[in-house]
């Protein structure tokens, strides 16, 4: 597919249209650090065979879109005020939704990508059709890392940098994030080393600096400044979705859970076995629950696609 882009201010952002014209809009919102390709073009299908028009970007710092040059924070703690905030890249997502022409689209979001899909609710009330958060909190402190797990990964890393040096390779770094999902990863889905391959041989192709780079660091920190979303999202009336793992460490299970308990009628789904990823057993699942939640949208009144969507029943992707 072509690479589009939209301009958010003196921004650009990399985008990609997914899917049939005339699908639903769906927006995909990907997490710190990861590129619009950390949505799985698996679960993409699936996703499009539900029928969405799925859109998928590079937030600003990775990947396509543009990488800022301002100050680098060395770690979480560091004085290093944030370059920009959540709300900001909340921006760059609706100046996406304004390139493609749709008013409004159902956003999902992972990880980072979650609290910026709450924050386009929250923000951007009238763009939003309805809202999924996949493995995310309304505020960085509910939910953080322990810091037992922070630990186990630094030691992870420095030893495996030991072993084998920084890996410079799609099929290194694959190495290196299995290892890594040995702390972080899902219990009950064993991570798949020729799935990280396939995304990382993209990826690192797009932009080398991944998790650990510059932009990645920033976007670290307008997370670390970001406020409490609680009160706001109690205003939110669009049907979302809240979905977590009960085995993610990384954004433990009490941030899905005060999502969900922050959203008027949200629906939690907590995922056994699932860690901070999406493992691809789970994609007929997910593009099914999010399906649902575009369905509990349609039947509202005043919804621009009426009634046609909720007669596409409950299983809709296409290995089913």
């Amino acid at each position: 597919m072509a690479i589009l882009t939209a301009r958010s201010g003196r921004l650009d952002i990399a985008y990609e249209v997914l899917g049939e014209p005339g699908g639903e809009p769906l927006l995909l919102v990907m997490g710190l650090g990861a590129q619009m390709v950390g949505w799985p073009d698996g679960f993409c299908a699936e996703l499009t065979a539900c029928g969405f028009r799925v859109v998928r970007f590079d937030n600003r710092d990775v990947g396509l879109s543009t990488h800022l040059d301002g100050p680098v924070p060395r770690h979480a703690w560091s004085r290093v005020p944030a370059a920009y905030t959540l709300s900001d890249m909340a921006g760059d997502a609706v100046a996406v939704m304004d390139a493609v022409g749709w008013s409004a689209a159902h956003v999902v979001g992972a990880s980072l990508g979650g609290m910026i899909a709450q924050l386009l609710a929250v923000e951007h009330p009238d763009r939003v059709l309805s809202l999924t958060s996949v493995m995310s909190t309304p505020a960085p402190r509910i939910g953080r890392m322990r810091a037992r797990t922070t630990l186990a990964l630094v030691r992870r890393a420095r030893a495996l940098a030991k072993e084998h040096g920084r890996p410079t390779t799609p099929e290194a770094m694959a190495d290196f994030m299995v290892a890594m999902q040995e702390v972080t990863g899902s219990p009950g889905h064993p991570a798949d080393r020729e799935d990280h391959l396939a995304v990382l041989r993209v990826a690192m192709a797009r932009d080398d600096q991944g998790l650990t780079g510059p932009g990645a660091k920033r976007q670290g920190a307008a997370e670390r400044v970001a406020r409490d979303l609680r009160p706001e999202l109690a205003a939110v009336r669009v049907p979302t979705l809240v979905v977590h793992g009960d085995s993610d460490v990384v954004i433990r299970p009490e941030g899905g859970e005060a999502t969900a308990a922050a959203v008027p009628g949200a629906r939690l789904v907590v995922h056994p076995g699932m860690g901070h990823e999406l493992p691809r057993a789970l994609w007929p699942r997910l593009a099914d629950d999010v399906r649902a939640t575009a369905d509990r949208a349609a039947a509202r009144p005043g919804h621009p696609d009426g009634e046609a969507a909720g007669s596409r029943g409950a299983s809709c992707g296409p290995s089913r």
